[in-house]
């Protein structure tokens, strides 16, 4: 177990940088559900995100942006009784932007989430030569809350409408849809989540686009003195509509990414640790101008 804790603070530190993007709106708002950690009855932990986009103007290359996204989350699920879950998502997050107009950072309590899930389908079947397969599928929906800070004042004439990526919240509830589905044949299994967010209008009459998000993971777990210990490789493809101003499409907004993905999910007892990385196969955003280079998450959680 000591093992188990240092591995988890030493990949804490390591991930030190996070990123996102001036151009396309593609930092704030995201959700992300990933491998779920095995739990009976209920489960809490932290995991630490990052995203890094880089964006130049086509026909200024002075004009630049490498910003810098983090995120430090307390997550946690509670199964009640045997068809419902409710899962709920607390991220604290740390923004950095660097740019040709200089550093700008930003640290707060981002947007919380709240969602229900039902248990829609839940086999588990013997074969002749002992072989079990298991399959599950969850429904669920909820909600990503307004309360992050969000302060801007797009009716300045100085202001950036791009600065609106880097607020901490998106000044606005969302709406959330999601189908997670989970297979298991002996030591092999693959985990396939789908969210699709539908965001409201802000104060500002601000508005960020619809976001997809479909992932899906294959892992196969292995016994390593007496560690769980589950590689994970797969494929993950979000895609975020255009945003809107008083009901106007924001240029350059908006865009798809398309990731392949790798990682390794520990568990001892009732520990797990997960590290996740993930990098762009194929993506668009703002005509070529916001190239998204890397993502990825670590966690820690414990089955209560």
């Amino acid at each position: 177990m000591k093992k188990l804790f240092f591995i988890s603070i030493v990949l804490f530190v390591f991930i030190t940088n996070s990123f996102a993007c001036e151009i396309c709106g593609c930092g704030v708002g995201n959700f992300y559900l990933g491998i779920l950690p095995a739990f009976k009855t209920k489960f809490i932990g932290v995991r630490y995100s990052y995203q890094h986009y880089y964006s130049e103007m086509a026909t200024d290359h002075s004009q630049f942006s490498n910003d810098f996204y983090k995120t430090a989350e307390i997550w946690g699920g509670w199964n009640l009784g045997n068809r419902w879950q409710l899962m709920v998502f607390v991220p604290y997050r740390f923004n950095k932007k660097t740019s040709d107009d200089g550093v700008k950072e930003t640290n707060g309590l981002g947007d919380i989430t709240l969602l229900l899930n039902y248990s829609l389908l839940h086999t588990r079947k013997v074969r002749l030569n002992n072989t079990v397969i298991e399959n599950q599928l969850w429904i669920g929906g909820g909600a990503k809350l307004a309360n992050g800070v969000y302060h801007i004042d797009l009716t300045d004439p100085s202001a950036n409408i791009g600065d609106v990526n880097s607020q901490l919240g998106t000044g606005s509830t969302a709406f959330i849809l999601s189908a997670m589905h989970t297979i298991n044949i002996r030591k092999f299994g693959v985990t396939s989540s789908v969210n699709y967010s539908i965001n409201t209008t802000n104060a500002d009459r601000y508005r960020f686009g619809n976001r997809v998000m479909v992932n899906s993971l294959a892992y196969y777990r292995l016994r390593v003195a007496g560690v769980s210990v589950s590689p994970n490789l797969g494929l993950l493809y979000q895609h975020s509509a255009i945003n809107h101003y008083q009901n106007d499409p924001v240029e350059q907004s908006g865009g798809y990414t398309f990731n392949a993905s790798g990682g390794v999910e520990v568990s001892l007892n009732k520990i797990t640790v997960g590290l996740n990385a993930q990098i762009p196969i194929k993506q668009n955003f703002a005509d070529g101008q916001t190239n998204a280079r890397s993502k990825g998450v670590l966690h820690i959680s414990f089955a209560l």
